[in-house]
């Protein structure tokens, strides 16, 4: 995509309220990715707050899935595996992060600068 068009996002928010300042830490990363050059299609992001029962000591599940041509890439961070996810703006971060480092292998692998084993 262009940087006069934004990648079309869906932004979902589950057992939680939307809020507009973690619609805006999703559009800043996504910006983020935009720039890197690589063709984006598509971006869905679902942030998931788990149940009240569970909350204690729990964090948020993030889910980011990006379409590019040929794939679509996605990531899923589980908040169990990692105590920063109880803010959701690391929780966030660390999804786009990975998705980042999968969107650039996808890109090496397009350019031949990186091999497929079988």
């Amino acid at each position: 995509m262009t940087q006069d068009m934004p990648i079309p996002l869906d932004l979902t928010f589950r057992d939680m309220a939307p809020s507009d300042t973690v619609t805006t830490t999703v559009n800043r990363w996504l910006d983020r990715l935009d720039k890197l050059g690589q063709r984006i299609d598509h971006c869905s992001v679902v942030i998931e707050r788990p149940h009240q029962s569970q909350r204690h000591g729990q964090g948020f599940h993030i889910r980011v899935e990006l379409a590019v041509p040929d794939r679509v890439i996605s990531v899923a961070r589980d908040p169990a595996r990692d105590e920063a996810h109880t803010n959701v703006h690391s929780a966030i971060a660390d999804a786009f992060r990975a998705a980042r480092r999968q969107l650039q292998e996808h890109a090496q692998i397009q350019r031949g600068e990186v091999k497929l084993h079988a």
